[in-house]
């Protein structure tokens, strides 16, 4: 601290110049007529002079003393009821997950996505008949080369990066603010979208076993975001407790489901089953394996949380978080590449009328209560796969906004430990683009790998340039193949579905993450140049120097105001500068609420002096 203190004194001016242009007026008299309520024509400051020399006691009332009405009451017990008590901030480092609560939460959407994904692929597939369904599984085993080569990449993000970040964080570090602005655009449109595909795809699983429910379709998902964002509004470790069992018995179900696929396959000598007739609508082409394989790598939507999400884990944080990334992968990639098995010894091809789990379960179980445990399951990981998002899109925004890339308010936490604003802008925003699509999965797929496979694609390639800065690490060489591998995977993907899925809807994804870009570069301008305004200058300080008093000993100050600032800057100077025009005999002292976490006085200069004596 020595040293810093001598380097300031080098290059700054003298002590005195700082000290004189403060608008403290240790000489405090009797207090002046209104119309008096001047500064002199040297002086920004009024004398005022109480009886005897000494001013009397000065007492003052907060609004937050005042008893609250019964109606502030009630609202403060239904606050409570619904988000819980407030917690301590000391409370924050135990608001974190253990492995087997992080598992389900931060794996719910890539997991979940083996409910639509599979079918997604086949859908396309589809359309050349016979023919196109014959790529089923090679178009499968390629997306999961695609997951395992992503899994892997994201590992040694996790080792390089152990306080989180993900895609943000590692582009901005080593491409540039753009390039990380990009990958923060992409990663935020497909959160947005993971809400609303997710749930969509739940609420299908319901009207599929219960058609009746068909016409509620939009207010059931609207319903499902309202619980979602109370559930994340109560804290971390509540929102994890409630979502963690859905996606075990999920997990189950799907277990349930490919055992009795296999069994009954067994029962006929593992032969496929005949398809029902199809008519092929277009011919086998490059072009049609290459949309399946974009659909189908929706699938793997969901894949970076673990990576942005290493704070929440306990410690050793991130150990923990690379053990359940690994085990995310592995299970992703099972049931998957199970499932796309099942259908094809099924003999199953994808209908309008239901889902395709919905088809294997009434195959094998008919509409028995196993039928419905999976269906229940199904739709129960769906509507909560969202979950996900919630624990991801506010902290990227708390990134963006510690940046000066997105509004202050977004580095807030509320009294339950939670990034509350960017929570509600998720469920808003995700809400509005269910509705607009009438919660319909098929129109809302295509806007959905465009976003997250770009992200993809700058963070691996900004890992690939972390391991070429860092050639002392151990085992660099190796690690910078993975992230290669893993950064041409997703880029060649990020292509396919860009190109494939453009007219389909993918321009909108395009679009909106451009406009995040140009919205936010607009507000780092606009903090750069507030940030210039309020800066002090040196050379100002020393031309004020000669209008300013001179400094007095303490014993000489009879009274003293002390406005509590949270910076020493231009605006908390032209503040002092002011003089209390409303000071009157019966208000002697305006006390204003100080700022949280005020960094001092600047009527003093010491921390920690936020009152108005």
């Amino acid at each position: 601290m020595g040293e810093v203190g001598r380097e300031w004194d080098r290059v700054s001016a003298d002590l005195q110049v700082w000290r004189q242009p403060l608008p403290v007026d240790p000489a405090l008299g009797e207090y002046p007529a209104d119309s008096d309520f001047r500064p002199a024509r040297f002086t920004r400051f009024v004398p005022v002079e109480g009886r005897d020399g000494q001013l009397p006691p000065i007492e003052t009332t907060r609004a937050s003393e005042a008893e609250p009405t019964a109606a502030a009451r009630a609202g403060q017990a239904v606050r409570r009821l619904l988000f819980g008590p407030p917690l301590d901030v000391s409370a924050i480092a135990m608001e974190r997950m253990r492995k087997l609560v992080a598992l389900p939460v931060l794996s719910a959407d890539a997991l979940s996505s083996v409910a639509y994904g599979p079918e997604a692929m086949l859908t396309v597939l589809v359309l050349a008949g016979l023919a196109g369904l014959a790529y089923s599984l090679p178009v499968g085993a390629a997306i999961v080369v695609l997951m395992l080569a992503v899994g892997v990449s994201y590992r040694q993000t996790i080792r390089a990066y152990p306080q989180g970040g993900g895609s943000y964080i590692v582009a901005s570090q080593n491409l540039g603010r753009v390039a990380g602005l990009t990958a923060a655009a992409g990663l935020l449109i497909d959160y947005v979208m993971t809400v609303a595909v997710s749930i969509a795809s739940g609420v299908a699983a319901i009207t599929s076993a219960y058609p009746s429910l068909q016409p509620a379709t939009t207010w059931i998902g609207v319903g499902v975001i309202a619980v979602l964002l109370g559930g994340n509004l109560r804290g971390v470790r509540q929102a994890g407790a409630l979502f963690a069992a859905p996606t075990y018995v999920f997990i189950a179900a799907i277990a349930a489901l490919v055992i009795a696929g296999l069994v009954h396959a067994a029962d006929r000598g593992s032969h496929p089953a005949p398809v029902p007739h199809l008519t092929a609508v277009e011919g086998v082409s490059v072009l049609l394996v290459l949309r399946a394989f974009s659909s189908g790598a929706t699938a793997m939507t969901g894949i970076e949380a673990i990576s942005n999400a290493v704070p929440a884990f306990k410690p050793v944080e991130w150990r923990n978080a690379r053990t359940t990334l690994s085990w995310m992968v592995g299970l992703l990639i099972t049931m998957f590449a199970s499932v796309l098995l099942v259908a094809k010894l099924a003999g199953v091809a994808p209908e309008s009328s239901q889902t395709m789990l919905s088809q294997l379960a009434h195959l094998y179980y008919g509409d028995g209560p196993v039928y419905v445990f999976i269906q229940a399951a199904t739709a129960l990981v769906l509507l909560l796969a969202a979950n996900t998002s919630y624990n991801d899109f506010p902290r990227v925004m708390f990134l963006l906004a510690r940046d000066r890339l997105a509004p202050r308010s977004f580095l807030h936490i509320g009294d339950r430990l939670t990034f509350r604003h960017g929570i509600m802008v998720l469920s808003v925003t995700s809400a509005v683009l269910y509705v607009a699509f009438s919660g319909n999965t098929g129109t809302l797929l295509p806007l959905y790998a465009v976003g997250v496979f770009l992200a993809f694609t700058l963070s691996q390639t900004g890992m690939v340039v972390h391991w070429r800065r860092h050639r002392d690490q151990p085992h660099w060489h190796r690690s910078l193949v993975f992230n290669a591998t893993g950064a041409v995977v997703s880029g060649i993907v990020f292509v396919i579905a860009g190109i494939t899925k453009f007219t389909a809807g993918a321009w909108v994804a395009i679009f909106l993450i451009g406009l995040i870009i140009v919205a936010a570069l607009r507000v780092r301008r606009y903090y750069d140049l507030a940030g210039q305004q309020l800066a002090l200058h040196p050379e100002e300080a020393g031309k004020a120097a000669s209008d300013a008093e001179t400094a007095e000993d303490p014993g000489q100050i009879s009274n003293l105001m002390i406005v509590p600032v949270i910076a020493l800057d231009r605006a908390s100077m032209r503040a002092l500068a002011t003089p209390p025009r409303s000071a009157s005999p019966s208000s002697r002292c305006t006390s204003a609420r100080p700022p949280m976490r005020p960094t001092g006085s600047a009527a003093t200069g010491r921390p920690g002096a936020t009152t108005c004596p």
